[in-house]
């Protein structure tokens, strides 16, 4: 595999590139099958999909902690399976599972972190000052990390991926686990990143407000194929301006089919639960309402916008019952 040049993220080119890029476990357990995006740099870009459904595998595979069985992956241009130091030198990672040692202050965690990316211990504390205040930090900083609170690890676990001025940001369900109010502060401190630093980052969530909020673009991953990717915006136009919910008796499988033998409901339409839904595409919403009486399955019918859920769930809605 070939290094690609360095000019290309200089000149705000790709940060991160991914062609083919595929996982298999013994069993033919095909975790990541076969994926490709591309995140210029400067851009925050966004791995959403369920529990299972490739997200933290692909981060693994960026991030070099789990090798590709076939394809091509490259960070700040340098190949991740034939350079995987040089690509860990440009980048940095805030896994799902805290790092930290809880028995350090958080500066010290900090400042081993720093040594071992070889950073100079006087830049090394400038950057920890400057992170340990822009996060929150300032007051916790030389307490034992055992006595954080999950939000407080949380942002320490940000500082240190931090440290070592990455080109590439990769977080890892940062919010999991986390209370909403937490939870709400933290996604603050993300959003502030890009604004304060400029840096490349790459997300992995299952929390659609998250996704919609903090990402410039947004790739659905579902059975390790990536479905859908499209700015957050463009990928909500796709089911029209308005929906009608539909909650019917029986079996949400065949009351769908009869929808669509009627013409009611067309290839989009969707159920989870006992809630079929229907993007209306201009259709007259009361026409389409009288057509669904007609037929005598709904226990209640109502009307709405869209929202990024909804493009989720059309997705990865049969995805998600199997898994229930």
């Amino acid at each position: 595999m070939k290094r690609r040049p360095k000019r290309e993220t200089v000149s705000g080119g790709a940060a991160v590139e991914v062609h083919e890029l595929r996982k298999t476990y013994p069993g033919e357990v095909e975790a990541v099958a076969g994926i490709d995006f591309r995140v210029p740099s400067g851009e925050v870009f966004g791995l959403l999909g369920p529990n299972g459904a490739g997200k933290s595998t692909t981060v693994g595979m960026l991030t070099t902690m789990i090798a590709p069985t076939s394809g091509e992956a490259f960070v700040a241009g340098f190949d991740v399976a034939a350079e995987p130091l040089a690509a860990r030198r440009v980048s940095s990672v805030v896994f799902q599972d805290a790092v930290v040692d809880r028995l350090l202050t958080g500066r010290r965690n900090l400042e081993i972190h720093a040594r071992l990316w070889g950073v100079d211990p006087a830049a090394a504390r400038t950057r920890i000052a400057e992170h340990a205040e822009s996060l929150g930090l300032g007051e916790l900083i030389d307490r034992p990390v055992g006595s954080y609170s999950g939000g407080e690890r949380r942002r320490l676990e940000i500082a240190r991926a931090l440290v070592s001025e990455p080109q590439v940001l990769f977080l890892d369900e940062p919010t999991v686990g986390l209370d909403p109010r937490i939870r709400h502060e933290l996604l603050d401190v993300i959003a502030g990143l890009r604004e304060r630093l400029e840096m490349t980052i790459l997300v992995t969530t299952h929390y659609l407000d998250e996704a919609e909020r903090l990402c410039d673009r947004i790739a659905i991953i579902r059975s390790g194929r990536i479905v859908a990717l499209d700015t957050p915006a463009a990928l909500l136009a796709v089911l029209g301006s308005e929906l009608v919910d539909v909650r019917v008796q029986g079996d949400r499988r065949a009351a769908l089919e009869l929808l669509r033998a009627q013409g009611i409901a067309g290839a989009d339409a969707f159920a989870v639960g006992s809630t079929i839904t229907l993007p209306l595409h201009g259709k007259e919403p009361r026409e389409t309402i009288a057509a669904i009486d007609d037929l005598g399955l709904a226990m209640s019918l109502t009307t709405r916008p869209p929202t990024l859920d909804d493009v989720y769930l059309q997705l990865t809605g049969d995805e998600l019952a199997d898994a229930a």
